[in-house]
């Protein structure tokens, strides 16, 4: 891109490097640059269609000139052959000839120079079409590098904003953020076991009240108080 902004700063190379360096915001500066381009491209074009304008006057210039010429040579031979059939006399008929000659030779000669001109002008048309043609491709080739500039931007700008964010979170705090939360997450495992424990072995009163009476006791069993029963209500 260095060419483009030398032609942007209209600088030398050298200058051009270190103006690259500071720049904010190439992608602006670029598009001035292509901007200020395309105007040199549309006064290129300007110049171009005036030097074929002039080309194409003076080549019909040229044109009516020999045609001028050869109307003349005409008139001479008609004016000689009016003497030879009698009509005009030959001094008259050469006299005029004389003078429609004369004015042929002027309008050849202006032929000619216009002819020279005309070879000349093509020249400059044809060297001022081949800039326009490299300009055009100069402006394209540009326009493209911008559509890949602002990609490329676009994709260093989140690249940029990404690493940030991972150098402000540097590795020994996320070894300690890790650290701390499998710490805690080690705590709420061992709390919740102990909860589970507890659940598991709770007993109520009457639980531990039978427990303690079934072991070793000397209740009389289901049967003995069976018996026990039918003889309050005197049943045989």
């Amino acid at each position: 891109m260095t060419g483009l902004f030398s032609r942007i700063l209209r600088m030398g190379k050298a200058e051009a490097h270190s103006a690259v360096d500071k720049l904010e915001d190439p992608i602006k500066m670029t598009e001035q640059g292509i901007r200020d381009l395309k105007k040199d491209l549309e006064e290129s074009m300007k110049s171009l269609a005036q030097v074929k304008g002039i080309v194409i006057r003076m080549r019909n210039d040229a044109e009516n000139k020999k045609k001028l010429a050869a109307d003349y040579e005409s008139k001479a031979m008609a004016l000689l052959q009016k003497a030879e059939q009698g009509s005009l006399e030959m001094s008259e008929a050469e006299r005029l000839a004389t003078e429609v000659l004369s004015r042929k030779e002027d309008a050849a000669k202006e032929a000619l120079r216009l002819s020279k001109e005309v070879s000349a002008q093509e020249g400059m048309s044809l060297q001022l079409q081949r800039n326009v043609d490299k300009l055009r491709t100069t402006v394209q080739r540009y326009e493209n590098d911008l559509v890949t500039l602002r990609a490329r931007s676009k994709t260093a700008a989140a690249t940029k904003k990404l690493n940030a964010q991972i150098a402000r979170v540097g590795s020994d705090s996320t070894i300690a953020m890790l650290e701390k939360m499998r710490d805690k997450v080690e705590e709420d495992e061992s709390l919740s076991q102990a909860y589970g424990e507890m659940a598991d072995s709770g007993q109520s009163v009457d639980d531990e009240i039978n427990k303690a009476l079934g072991e070793g006791s000397s209740m009389p069993g289901a049967s003995d108080s069976l018996a026990a029963l039918k003889a309050k209500m005197k049943l045989k």
